[in-house]
Order: C-alpha cells, then sequence, then structure tokens
C-alpha cells in the first residue's frame, strides 16, 4: 500500500519512536533499581490472569470496570491489529490468518472492540471533564504534589485522545479502503458511503492511526498508561504474604557488624529506601483512587490518601526521573508524598491493598516510611509511651509487668511452667491480662475449651506482648526484642496448638515469629477457627438463642489473614447472622489497628464511630466481635450511640450464653 518514500519515511520515523521509546523505559526501569533489594517470588500466573482476564479490576464500580474493560479487551486485540495494519503496508492484500473464516472472525471482533473502546472512552471522557467524578480527586487536607492536578489532568487528556484518534482513525482506514460494506465489519461498514474506495484518505488515515502511535510512545513511560506493562509485572512479582506482613530487617545482627554509612539506612526517608517492587507501584498505578473510597482514614476526614502517596512517588520521579536514574537523591518523601499526619493516621487495615487493581502494596511503603522515621529520626507518631510500656513492662498499658497473671485469679487452668501435659497453649495477650472488659473473654475462651475436653495451659508472667503495635509502629528494633524473647518461651515448651483471641497477635505469632525461629510445628489459631472446628465436631453442646447477630471481621483474622467463614459457622450454631453492608473483604477497620489504638483521633469523624452505626443499620439485636481493640472500639461506638454496651460480645461470649 506504502509507496517507496512512506516506507522510507516510516522506518525512519519507527526507529526514532523506538529510540526515544527505549531510552525512556530504560530511565524508568534504572530508577525502579535504585529501590532496596527484597527478594519477591515470581508468580507468573497471578500476572497473566491480572492482564487478560482483569479480574481484579471487577471488585469495585461495575459500569467504571465494564467499560475499562472494553478498551482493555480492545488493547490486547489491537496488537495484532496494528501488527497486520503495518505488515499489510508492505506486504499488498497481506491478512493475518489469510482468506479463511479465522480472518472473517477475527476481522469482526476487532471491529465490534473498536466501536466498544470509542464508548469506553467516550465514558472516561465524560466522567473525569463533564460530570467530574468525585471519586477521581482529593480532599484538601490531603498532601498533592505540586504537579500532580495538573499532570493528572493532562495526561488523562493525552491518553484518552490518543486512544480514541487512533482507533477512529483506524476505522477510518478500514472503511476508505473497502469498496462497499460487509457484515464482517459492520461499524467500519457505516463510513464506507462516505468515503469507501478512497485511496488518498486510505494513506492519510494509515499514517494518522500508526503516526500516533508513534508519536505517543516515547510518551508512555511517563503517562499513567504504562500501567498497562508495570501492572501485570507487579501482579507476577506481589507478595503471597498477608498484607500486613512485614520482612524482618534482623537489626540486632546488623547492628554488630555495620561498617559503612550505607548500612546505617533503615526504613524509608527517601524515594531510593523503598524496596524496589514499590517504586515500581507508581508504574503501575492506574490513578483510579478505589484505594482512597476504600481507606477508613480517608472516609472519615483524615489526610491519609493511599492513592496519593503512589500518585505523588510518581510525578516526584516524573519530574526528576533523569537525574534520579543516574543516582541522585530527592526530597525526603514527607516533604512531597505523605504528610506526618496522613502516614500515623494509618490503621494498616490493608484496604487499600486489597481493592487495588493493579496489585499494588500502599501499606507495605507506609510502613517503611514509619520504619524510617522511628529507627532514623526517633520520632515515633505519638506512640512513645505504648513504646515504653512494652519495652519495660512488656505491655503497651504500661502496667505492671508482674501483675500480667492477675486476669487468671480464680480460674482453674494449668500454668505451662509447671510441667504438666496439655493440649492447648492459650496466649491470653496484653489485653486479657490488663483489660478489664476482655479478660472475661479471655476466661470464656478458656472454659469452652475446657469444657470440650481439652487440656488448656497459659504462660502466665512468661509471657510478654506479641510486639505487634511496635512493628506496625515503626519500631522494629522494639519487636525484634519482644519477638525473640517470646519465640525463645513458644520453643522450650513446644505446644502442639496455641490458640489466641488477639488477631494482632494471631498474625504476629503465625506469621512473622518463624522468621525468627519459632517451630513451624506449632499451629497457631484464632479462637474463632478452634470453636468452629470443636462445634463441627459435636464437643460442645449450643441451642439457638433466636437472636439476630452481626459479625464485625477484624482485619487482621479476615483481610491479612482471609479468615471469614469460621467466625460465622461458630455464630450460626447459636444465632442468625446478618451482614453490614461493609463485610468480610471489604469491611471497615475499628480504628484500633496500626497502633491507633493508643492514639487520639483529632480528625474527622472517629473511624469506630463510623463503623459502629455501619453494624446499627442492620437491626441485629447484637454485634459480636473477635479482638480486643474491636471490643473496645465497637463498644465505645455503641456507648455514643446510646445503645447498651451489653450488645457487643465476642464470639466466645455468644457461644457461651447459649450452652445446652
Amino acid at each position: 500500500m506504502l509507496t517507496l518514500w512512506e516506507r522510507v519515511i516510516f522506518l525512519i520515523a519507527l526507529a526514532v519512536s523506538g529510540y526515544l521509546t527505549y531510552k525512556n523505559f530504560a530511565m524508568a526501569i534504572a530508577a525502579i533499581r535504585r529501590g532496596r533489594e527484597e527478594k519477591r517470588k515470581l508468580n507468573l500466573w497471578w500476572g497473566i490472569q491480572a492482564f487478560f482476564l482483569q479480574k481484579p479490576i471487577f471488585k469495585a464500580r461495575f459500569l467504571t470496570s465494564l467499560f475499562h474493560s472494553f478498551v482493555m479487551t480492545a488493547f490486547i486485540v489491537y496488537a495484532l491489529v496494528n501488527l497486520q495494519d503495518i505488515l499489510a503496508a508492505f506486504l499488498p492484500n497481506f491478512r493475518l490468518f489469510g482468506d479463511t473464516p479465522l480472518q472473517m472472525a477475527f476481522d469482526l471482533l476487532t471491529d465490534v472492540l473498536s466501536f466498544l473502546a470509542l464508548v469506553g472512552v467516550i465514558y472516561f471522557g465524560i466522567r473525569r471533564y463533564i460530570f467530574r467524578d468525585r471519586r477521581l480527586y482529593f480532599r484538601e487536607n490531603v498532601k498533592l504534589h505540586e504537579k500532580a492536578l495538573k499532570g493528572i489532568s493532562r495526561d488523562s487528556a493525552i491518553v484518552l485522545a490518543f486512544i480514541f484518534t487512533h482507533v477512529f482513525l483506524r476505522v477510518l482506514h478500514v472503511a476508505a479502503s473497502m469498496e462497499e460494506g460487509t457484515v464482517t465489519m459492520p461499524f467500519a461498514s457505516l463510513f464506507v458511503p462516505l468515503i469507501g474506495g478512497n485511496v488518498l484518505l486510505e494513506h492519510i488515515f494509515w499514517w494518522g492511526a500508526v503516526g500516533v502511535i508513534m508519536a505517543f510512545f516515547p510518551y508512555f513511560p511517563f503517562s499513567k498508561h504504562v500501567h498497562l506493562f508495570f501492572a501485570p509485572v507487579k501482579w507476577s512479582v506481589r507478595r503471597d504474604r498477608p498484607y500486613a506482613y512485614q520482612p524482618p530487617m534482623n537489626l540486632l545482627e546488623r547492628m554488630e557488624t555495620m561498617e559503612d554509612e550505607e548500612d546505617m539506612r533503615f526504613g524509608a526517608l527517601e524515594i531510593q529506601d523503598l524496596p524496589w517492587a514499590q517504586i515500581m507501584d507508581a508504574y503501575a498505578c492506574i490513578m483510579c483512587n478505589r484505594c482512597q473510597d476504600v481507606c477508613p482514614a480517608y472516609n472519615t476526614g483524615k489526610p491519609l490518601s493511599p492513592s496519593a502517596l503512589i500518585i505523588n512517588i510518581r510525578y516526584e520521579l516524573n519530574s526528576n526521573l533523569k537525574g534520579f536514574a543516574s543516582g541522585e537523591s530527592l526530597r525526603p518523601l514527607t516533604d512531597f508524598a505523605i504528610s506526618n499526619e496522613a502516614l500515623w493516621s494509618c490503621t494498616t487495615c490493608g484496604a487499600c491493598v486489597e481493592i487495588c487493581p493493579v496489585g499494588n502494596e500502599q501499606l507495605y511503603s507506609i510502613l517503611e516510611i514509619r520504619r524510617g522515621k522511628v529507627l532514623m529520626l526517633g520520632e515515633d507518631g505519638g506512640l512513645g509511651q505504648a513504646y515504653r510500656g512494652m519495652e519495660n513492662q512488656g505491655n503497651p498499658w504500661n502496667m505492671p509487668s508482674a501483675d500480667r497473671e492477675k486476669w487468671l485469679e480464680g480460674l482453674d487452668v494449668l500454668r505451662a511452667r509447671d510441667g504438666e501435659e496439655f493440649d492447648v497453649l492459650y496466649w491470653g495477650g496484653c489485653a486479657a491480662a490488663y483489660d478489664e472488659r476482655y479478660s472475661k473473654t479471655a476466661r470464656t475462651v478458656i472454659q469452652l475449651l475446657q469444657k470440650a475436653g481439652y487440656r488448656v495451659a497459659v504462660l502466665g508472667n512468661e509471657e510478654s506482648c506479641t510486639g505487634d503495635s511496635a512493628r506496625r509502629g515503626g519500631n522494629e528494633l522494639l519487636f525484634e526484642m519482644l519477638a525473640t524473647q517470646n519465640v525463645e518461651t513458644l520453643n522450650r515448651y513446644k505446644p502442639k496448638y496455641v490458640v489466641t483471641s488477639c488477631p494482632h497477635c494471631y498474625h504476629t505469632i503465625k506469621n512473622e515469629y518463624p522468621d525468627f525461629g519459632l517451630d513451624t510445628n506449632i499451629q497457631v489459631l484464632h479462637h474463632s477457627e478452634f470453636l468452629a472446628r470443636i462445634l463441627q465436631e459435636g464437643k460442645l453442646k449450643v441451642k439457638s438463642s433466636g437472636k439476630s447477630v452481626v459479625f464485625h471481621d477484624p482485619c487482621y483474622l479476615g483481610r491479612h489473614n482471609k479468615k471469614y467463614d469460621d467466625p460465622r459457622i461458630a455464630l450460626e450454631f447459636v444465632a442468625q447472622v446478618k451482614e453490614a453492608e461493609r463485610t468480610r473483604q471489604n469491611s471497615f477497620c475499628c480504628g484500633a489497628g496500626g497502633g491507633r489504638m493508643w492514639l487520639e483521633e483529632k480528625i474527622g469523624k472517629a473511624i469506630n464511630m463510623e463503623r459502629t452505626e455501619q453494624l446499627l443499620k442492620t437491626g441485629a439485636e447484637e454485634i459480636a466481635v473477635a479482638c480486643p481493640f474491636c471490643m473496645t472500639m465497637i463498644t465505645d461506638g455503641a456507648k455514643s450511640f446510646g445503645r447498651s454496651t451489653d450488645m457487643v460480645k465476642d464470639i466466645a461470649e455468644v457461644i457461651a450464653e447459649n450452652l445446652q
């Protein structure tokens, strides 16, 4: 189709575009590689699923996700379409599948997807620039990079214009090359009466369709459209651990062998301090703000937006990409990416990671920045008193360590140190020892296990805080000290089962203590799991209460560890279980995770009030919880709404009230 001169011009333009695209992509990859080394497993199947099946994007916003799937599917097919069009320009009458029914099916698919892609682009343009969907924007108290707002608007316009122009000109090119319409290309056939058989227009539209690709590709690494490349890569290297899991830093060991200043960098104060996969998040991000939609802090007026954090890093990189890729340092993260108030507003609930359609791990970046603040700058975000309590007394309440066994008074339960055989080691945790309300729950759990025929032991004064709040708050050194001590104690007794009522203890012991040498033969269970098991086995006889109960999913039991069914199985033995609007993987945090239990909420609406309101809207007679933090927060919420605090109960208490 192309003349000799057109072919020469095309090859020159292709070479220039290819060189510039390669150069800019190379800088982006060099920027990612500046991140801290971290081992990641490669799971190509996750990346393939995310790219071709687009399953993650349909977790929310169904209509928008549907239109996105039109554009995305067209993009995938257009890789073949463009290959065919370029080869056909050099090889007359070339078709990928020849003169076959498969080619006819391919033409029909291409034509239909072209129409759907144009509809999708129009939808996204109207949504952003006419209706100005509030979910695409940020609250005024959220820290934004100085180039972000204008940059997002400009970049979105460029991407939408590119897609629309490329697809529409390609449709016109096909129409101009046809003498008459055909059933295999109904959309292109609509334009045949106007431009069909026009060789000049056929050339012009071909150059327009292919030319915008060559013009756009050098800009591609700087645009949000680059998520099409990096999102499947990010999914392929996404961690297969609970969202709140943090790999060990081995600080105690490193501090003994440190030789240079580089060894002294802990956590993340600047972009290059982040693990390389976290820098990749900035390129994988589609800027959809879905993580912001589900963030409990953002939804209650706090200045935290997980989306803004990633976008800010992206614009800082785009503004200084050549220098950063070459080894230059940029501003501290808290100067442009996230404010201190936002950093410590995070409850570490993991909702942002759960909802993200491109596999980003916003929570992990926040935790790394907290580590940098605590370990490098000596800041504590207000958690200093809790840290001192954990260090000096073994609990964040700062209560005497000698009083840790007081909650066991009058309870016939074994002490592991006495040397008698036992079936289950119950890890009470700090809440059982020092929170009067939750000590009642812990005693109930022990009594239920004993009634089911198990010999239960506790560590008593040998138990210390697991260090969850220290680790999630960034104080890794304190966490390592507590973890090392507790692992030594647990390994000394080697229980078959460790059962705990605190999801934070459960997560830490089960997922993170093995990094510090915990015997992997020890099975760690939350009491809801164990109760569901013994109820199903008939070891506890219960009756139905006839009451309706709504269960509040604790973030560290549900979203982080995927334990959604066991609590409901246990409750269904004795009550009618209702579901809140936000439940299971979409549950709304109580507000106490990530060290927030020990901090006051001074900005916006209290998170626990928002969650309690959601639970009360179900009309359930009782609210069941399975976490000491949730017990405190939801009880306070119920009281604030003028409801009886007796309506908030732990799963174990609901079961105990209905024993036969």
